[in-house]
């Protein structure tokens, strides 16, 4: 059961199933505490990129985004990135640093959990975008040979974010991934994005806004 630490939605209350089960929930109502008390952005996902857990420094990140059917950064992360209107707004350089590289896992899970409800639906979705489709089957093959396959690893990827509060503003993160052993044998991953201070002394990059959230193809030579 998803829910937020930073006490937007309520705590996972007890159901019936398995000493296992029962045990797994009490370690997610403990480890959402200890995810409250991390001052960056903090995010416990599943493999289909479902919010599991998130605390109020992630919530703090997005708040300024605008109401999405069904691509709300706290519901599921990888549909925020891919279809909501708004998340150009707060992940800068969205194309190249959030979009491709997760476009990149979502076609690893996808061969991984073949019939994956959920990780299908979202492929219809991209399916239905006719430039999104094209990035998909062309311009994401032709990004990784060009960039490699380091460039799709989401720990110690440094990534640009707009963030509303002005102490933050336009920055870079670090994403560290701190995934222990019991969240990742439950099947999730944990992310941090660790927000660096702007510097007064560096003009700031501005933040790209995209249209519908579309990605372009990328021509051959181009990255």
């Amino acid at each position: 059961m998803a829910y937020q630490a930073g006490g937007q939605r309520p705590a996972p209350q007890p159901v019936p199933g398995s000493p296992e089960d029962q045990a797994n929930l009490a370690y997610l109502r403990d480890y959402a505490t200890l995810l409250e008390s991390v001052p960056f952005p903090s995010v416990v996902l599943d493999h289909t990129w479902d919010v599991v857990l998130s605390n109020s420094a992630f919530a703090s990140l997005f708040a300024g985004v605008g109401p999405h059917p069904t691509a709300m950064p706290a519901q599921n992360f990888l549909r925020f990135v891919l279809f909501h209107p708004d998340a150009g707004s707060v992940l800068g350089e969205h194309e190249s640093s959030w979009c491709l590289p997760l476009l990149a896992h979502f076609a690893a899970a996808v061969e991984r959990y073949a019939h994956d409800h959920a990780l299908q639906a979202i492929r219809r979705d991209i399916a239905q975008d006719p430039i999104m489709e094209a990035a998909y089957r062309q311009g994401l093959p032709h990004w990784i040979r060009v960039m490699g396959e380091r460039a799709v690893v989401h720990d110690g990827a440094v990534r640009s974010v707009i963030h509303p509060d002005p102490r933050w503003g336009t920055t870079e993160c670090r994403v560290v991934d701190e995934t222990p052993r019991t969240l990742q044998e439950m099947g999730y991953t944990r992310l941090t994005l660790v927000l660096r201070e702007t510097r007064r002394d560096r003009p700031r990059a501005r933040g790209t806004r995209l249209a519908g959230a579309h990605l372009r193809v990328v021509p051959a030579g181009e990255v």
